[in-house]
């Protein structure tokens, strides 16, 4: 389905499915919290690889985030979502284990999200999906500690990096 057709599954603050909306109506509306899985991608050696989104994206264009993000699809499972946002803009078909690391509920002036964070090690090849990812790069927490690369990153992948400082 189209970004523009997408619909989202709409829950309540206690995790209830209470209904569904257009993509374009959740970004842009506080009150219709969905959700959204990530993956964080380590490289053996411990870097963490980042995408850096396409400036077509509608919210964050042109910074660097988290190698994997998504929205779920209606009936979708967190775990199936993920598979399926990793081979989407990836192209990462037969995933290795994911590791759930933690949950997040984002809540701002533009949307609400209820996200689960996954992990993974990988070192193969990537194919990506050029209009959701314009490159990717692995990093040290290290390099991304520098003010000055801090400014080209989301502010929820600095707040993703947080908690996984946390967890080391």
């Amino acid at each position: 389905m189209s970004v523009n057709g997408e619909m989202f599954e709409i829950y309540d603050d206690a995790g209830n499915r209470v209904g569904l909306a257009p993509r374009r109506e959740c970004h842009g509306n506080p009150a219709l919290i969905h959700r959204s899985v990530h993956i964080v991608v380590r490289h053996p050696d411990g870097r963490i690889l980042l995408q850096k989104r396409s400036a077509a994206k509608d919210i964050q264009p042109g910074k660097w985030d988290t190698a994997v993000g998504g929205h779920l699809n209606p009936g979708e499972t967190w775990e199936a979502a993920a598979r399926r946002e990793l081979g989407e803009e990836l192209g990462v078909k037969a995933p290795p284990a994911l590791k759930h690391l933690f949950d997040m509920k984002v809540r701002n002036e533009v949307e609400s999200e209820d996200i689960r964070t996954f992990a993974m090690v990988y070192e193969g090849t990537f194919s990506l999906q050029r209009e959701e990812v314009d490159e990717v790069r692995y990093w040290t927490l290290g390099e991304l500690a520098d003010p000055a690369v801090q400014e080209q990153l989301t502010p929820l992948l600095r707040r993703e990096l947080e908690m996984i400082r946390e967890l080391n």
